[in-house]
């Protein structure tokens, strides 16, 4: 007779095969020390979370009040967003960019941008496909494949020309070409931004190789110079590339989970096919005030961007005095800084541990946007003018007092 390990051992010993896909998360060292830092105390001045901290317009949360109180507005949605949402978007799209989209046919309203690309990598992704993600960039670039059972190729990206000649190399080099390409710009982590020719020459080799374009667009309407363009700007975008977008830092509407993801009609029906199963849309009272942000008075937006202007700023300017010199982001609410020679042999995790113990400001380790990260640390502009330049004024004592740790 066959001995089989006990039902609670082999439990014990099962290994999930995604889990075991994740490495250990990164910024999980720096926010338990935070979390006991404060504990005891500490004020710490928080540049870690990119969690906006102004406030959503009022006529949004008006929008949101009455609409909660109808009747028949609380029971279940639909999984591609109502469809006077996704009109919203159309116009958007149509507004800021000059760009036709399809309502019914191009556009699936997600739960916040993040869940539309991680279901959009379960969607088109097969185990084994290879998929070329920017490094640095957003962890769920590369993990949402992953997660899919993808291989991903990292692409060094902390300048759009340098992610672009990385791909054409990499395209090159390969056996076969991949089965997407991630684009992030405004990015995040570094905010930096691409112009339209980088888009025409995406879009151009996407179609040469046979790839798809996943394009993330986060960010576009926080920027500090020219308005960062979308790849549907590009004649022929439509035949291979999606775009997410997301009101969250837009309308300093985090919590509410609203994006969107629009383009090729072939993926934005996969998508719209795997979330059928997975959810029923955001709540609806959500969406209609997400209409309310997208076709209402667009000044709160203007406003904020010259919040994170000032911040950007005040930060880069203080704590240049202080010591440690930043470059100025083109765009996004986050800087992405170099860190100081003096502790660069640290690596971004243990200096980001240091600089809260000593300091009291918190920052993300660079490391935990990809392998080219390592060196950086990512801060992000949610603290007001005041908290920055403490920040600054405790990070000058910690330099001093650390000349040459």
């Amino acid at each position: 007779m066959t001995d089989f390990p006990s039902p609670e051992d082999r439990l014990k010993d099962k290994e999930f095969f995604r889990i075991q896909r994740l490495p250990p998360y990164v910024f999980e060292s720096v926010n338990l020390l935070k979390a006991e830092l404060r504990g005891q105390g500490a004020d710490i001045i928080d540049f870690g979370f990119g969690n906006p901290d102004m406030a959503t317009p009022k006529h949004v949360i008006d929008k949101l009040i009455e609409t909660v109180q109808r009747p028949r507005t609380t029971g279940y949605s639909v999984s591609r967003g109502i469809l006077g949402l996704r009109q919203a978007c159309s116009r958007y799209y149509k507004r800021r960019f000059d760009v036709d989209m399809d309502p019914k046919t191009e556009i699936v309203a997600t739960i916040g941008s993040k869940e539309g690309f991680a279901n959009l990598a379960q969607a088109i992704t097969a185990p084994g496909d290879v998929i070329y993600a920017p490094d640095p960039s957003y962890p769920l670039h590369a993990y949402g494949f992953i997660i899919a059972g993808a291989s991903i190729q990292g692409i060094a990206a902390l300048t759009a020309d340098e992610y672009l000649q990385g791909l054409k190399e990499a395209l090159l080099a390969a056996d076969k070409p991949p089965m997407a390409v991630v684009v992030c710009f405004p990015s995040n982590p570094t905010g930096f931004t691409a112009d339209l020719s980088f888009y025409e020459e995406i879009v151009a080799l996407a179609k040469q190789y046979g790839f798809y374009v996943l394009s993330d667009l986060a960010y576009s309407e926080i920027y500090f110079g020219e308005a960062p363009p979308s790849i549907f700007q590009v004649e022929g975008a439509k035949d291979v590339a999606v775009e997410t977008i997301s009101l969250s830092k837009t309308y300093s509407m985090a919590g509410w989970r609203m994006g969107f993801a629009v383009g090729s009609k072939k993926l934005i029906a996969a998508l719209a096919r795997v979330k059928s199963y997975l959810d029923y849309g955001a709540f609806t009272p959500i969406q209609v005030a997400a209409c309310a942000a997208l076709d209402g008075p667009q000044d709160c937006v203007e406003m904020a961007r010259a919040v994170y202007r000032s911040r950007r700023d005040v930060m880069i300017r203080s704590f240049a005095r202080a010591g440690w010199d930043m470059p100025k982001p083109d765009a996004s609410m986050f800087v992405w800084a170099p860190i100081p020679e003096q502790f660069a042999h640290l690596g971004s995790v243990e200096f980001a541990k240091l600089l809260m113990r000593e300091a009291s400001v918190a920052v993300s380790p660079g490391v935990g946007f990809g392998e080219n990260g390592e060196g950086y640390v990512r801060l992000g502009l949610v603290e007001n003018e005041q908290r920055i330049r403490q920040a600054a004024r405790n990070i000058k004592q910690f330099i001093a007092d650390n000349p040459a740790a």
